[in-house]
């Protein structure tokens, strides 16, 4: 209905158009959204005794270094052994023309002899003379003379059996052998040479099995050492830089009595035994020195604890497969594990990798790392 210039609604349009305008002015709810499970690997916490160490860098030492000399001149006749072989005590290793000293021991042996005869026959006349000197058939003077004939003549018995020993020893020498059980470098000397009596080396022998392994501690934790190697010797772990998984066992025979002046270390020597001479000497190895050992001890992998403004902390995975934020404090480190000494029981699973991705109470979803076998038991997925 038109009045002038002005439009009127009736009161049903009215209302109508209250309502489209009500409805179109109403405001939307807010959508939910969920998180999706982060996918994490995870693995079980074990318990075990967990040595307490020293990690240092060792260097490995022949235990026994002998410089093989001759000990009589004269020509190399014969080489019994090949460079770089393994010696037994005894073992023939050169021989020097024995000839010269074969004639020398005979000539001693007739010297021998011939002395030994002036020996008999100077006694003789002693036992004459003293029946003479009984009746006064002699004179004193006379009866002295072969007395002292005979002494003369047993101090030259006496002399030339030294000058037959020595020159049996000297046959002995010619013939050289290893003074010990050891390894043999190369030889120094070959077939025909002339060689002096203490003229220089021949070969260089040294034992491998055992051998000795020297370290050095700081003299921070000298005083710990002391303390626990007061009753009882302590043990050692060596391995080889390209053999990690192989370790080596021995004890410490040896603590120096100074502590070395610029490094502040102090010098430790151990005993290990290298029965397949795995060990070499002059070689760097790996030395762990276990001061002590942890019993029944929570260890985990080592990527699990994660570093926070409030200290280290590791995701739990509970029943529910959601992740639970514990702080926890972190000991002793093995190998690829570490010791919780609290904050995680035996047997709870966490969380060793994908933690970026993880918030506390999510949810997680689990999945084995690509090659990864975790040494504390890793936990299977949950069946979904």
């Amino acid at each position: 209905m038109r009045r002038g210039d002005r439009v009127f609604l009736s009161t049903g349009s009215v209302l109508a158009l209250s309502v489209l305008l009500a409805g179109g002015c109403q405001k939307k709810g807010p959508q939910s959204f969920q998180r999706p499970p982060a996918p994490v690997s995870v693995a079980t916490a074990a318990q075990r005794d967990v040595p307490v160490t020293l990690d240092e860098v060792g260097k490995c030492v022949a235990r026994e270094v002998v410089s093989v000399q001759p000990q009589v001149g004269g020509r190399i006749s014969e080489i019994h052994f090949e460079d770089g072989a393994n010696l037994k005590k005894g073992d023939p290793l050169f021989t020097i023309d024995p000839d010269p000293y074969r004639a020398a021991v005979a000539s001693a042996e007739a010297n021998l002899a011939h002395a030994k005869a002036v020996l008999e026959l100077a006694r003789a006349d002693l036992a004459r003379y003293t029946n003479l000197l009984a009746t006064q058939i002699v004179a004193q003077a006379d009866y002295d003379a072969k007395k002292s004939a005979v002494d003369v003549a047993d101090a030259d018995v006496k002399q030339n059996e030294a000058a037959l020993a020595t020159a049996r020893i000297n046959l002995r020498y010619c013939s050289i052998s290893s003074p010990i059980d050891g390894r043999a470098g190369h030889r120094l000397v070959d077939r025909g040479n002339v060689v002096a009596a203490n003229g220089g080396p021949l070969l260089v022998i040294e034992r491998l099995d055992p051998i000795y392994v020297d370290f050095t501690i700081t003299e921070h934790d000298l005083t710990d050492v002391q303390r626990r190697m007061a009753g009882k010797a302590l043990d050692v772990e060596v391995r080889l830089p390209d053999r990690p998984a192989e370790p080596l066992t021995g004890r410490v025979t040896f603590l120096d009595n100074v502590v070395q002046e610029g490094t502040g270390t102090v010098t430790l020597r151990a005993t290990v035994a290298n029965r397949h001479h795995v060990l070499w000497p002059g070689r760097f190895v790996k030395v762990k020195l276990i001061l002590a050992t942890l019993r029944g001890a929570v260890v985990v992998p080592a990527a699990a604890p994660q570093l926070s403004a409030n200290g280290p902390f590791v995701y739990v995975v509970k029943e529910d497969d959601t992740a639970e934020l514990r702080p926890v404090q972190t000991g002793e480190r093995q190998d690829d594990l570490v010791v919780l000494e609290s904050g995680v029981k035996a047997g709870e699973r966490v969380v060793v990798a994908g933690q970026l991705g993880v918030t506390p109470g999510g949810k997680v979803r689990i999945e084995e790392a690509p090659g990864a076998a975790p040494a504390a038991g890793s936990a299977s997925p949950s069946p979904k």
